[in-house]
């Protein structure tokens, strides 16, 4: 039966900033302000959901539309396939990954973040699991449906995006437990989501797509990057490796500054290579909103902190793909 009150161990929900209304932890309250919102469904149902990551889905088609535009040959159908494959993907990502850590037991009470649904109590975990197969059917059938009026090898592009988004915390040997996340979400998020879009657009691919996929790649992998870091301890603590419990906190931040480094880098490479008017190093005036959660993940380790970074991230990785874009169709 549904439980409309958190169990124990689950009060600390009301600490959690990724809910609406939220404002983090905070310190001693009057009994008015101490009162915990209800955890209700839809409350649950949508930090599972994890909304912030959804620019990780909506940014790499935003940019691989406009270099579509710029190269003569963009078909709004198409990208609209493309935006719901991205984004239904993602959320079926989320959910599955929700369900997975559930029942392999990677929840720990300690955990500072979005509240997960599966482990919450208010929603039973079998609903997740169905949510998230939900999900990737709706990635599955706009898929085939784009690959059907475009190249039917997409089809094989489809699949191998599927089993990677349940793979990667599912299945016998989830990867993502063996610090290869990072990978994944570079390739699928990136690589693919962007030169996908721009091949199913054009049915051509160019420098200019292969560069712009590294940059929302970069981006995509540095919201991971402050995932793992929020949830090092824990992760640690449960067993689950990520990269960043292999190769410790310093070197996570090294990875970070680098994979926001090179997506900056590369408005610039493409204005030196002549594939792009000096007009897209618009894209540099994101730097700032890059910046504020690079400098929060290098200055603390605390995780409600950790868990704003990330939302500022995913928006620092819509705004370069908007200011991009801006700047290529000028």
């Amino acid at each position: 039966m549904t439980q409309l009150t958190p169990p124990p161990g689950r009060a600390r929900f009301a600490s959690r900033p990724d809910l609406p209304g939220e404002r983090g932890r905070a310190g001693p309250a009057s009994p008015a302000s101490a009162e915990v919102p209800a955890l209700t469904p839809a409350r649950v149902w949508w930090s599972a959901v994890r909304p912030a990551t959804i620019a990780a889905s909506v940014a790499p088609v935003l940019a691989g539309t406009a270099i579509a535009v710029h190269a003569g040959g963009a078909r709004l159908g198409a990208g609209l396939l493309a935006l719901l494959v991205g984004i239904a993907m993602q959320v079926g990502v989320n959910f599955a990954n929700d369900y997975s850590d559930h029942v392999r037991g990677a929840d720990s009470p300690r955990r500072v973040g979005p509240l997960r649904a599966a482990s919450s109590g208010v929603v039973e975990p079998e609903a997740v699991r169905r949510a998230a197969v939900a999900a990737f059917g709706v990635a599955a059938l706009a898929g085939l449906v784009l690959s059907l009026v475009t190249d039917w090898r997409l089809l094989l592009v489809g699949v191998a995006c599927l089993l990677a988004g349940w793979l990667y915390t599912g299945g016998p040997r989830p990867y993502g437990y063996l610090g290869l996340g990072e990978v994944f979400v570079f390739v699928f998020f990136g690589l693919v989501a962007t030169v996908g879009t721009i091949y199913v657009e054009t049915l051509s691919v160019t420098p200019l797509a292969v560069l712009m996929a590294c940059a929302m790649g970069g981006f995509a992998t540095a919201i991971l990057v402050l995932n793992n870091l929020r949830d090092l301890d824990t992760d640690r603590a449960s067993g689950k490796l990520t990269l960043a419990t292999r190769i410790g906190r310093e070197r996570t931040q090294v990875l970070l500054v680098a994979l926001v480094a090179v997506a900056f880098f590369i408005p610039i490479a493409v204005t030196a290579l002549g594939l792009g008017a000096a007009t897209v190093l618009l894209a540099l005036v994101a730097i700032p909103i890059a910046a504020s959660p690079v400098r929060s993940a290098l200055t603390t380790d605390a995780a409600p902190e950790l868990v704003r970074a990330l939302k500022r991230m995913a928006m620092a990785e819509l705004a370069y793909a908007l200011l991009f874009s801006l700047g290529l169709l000028l």
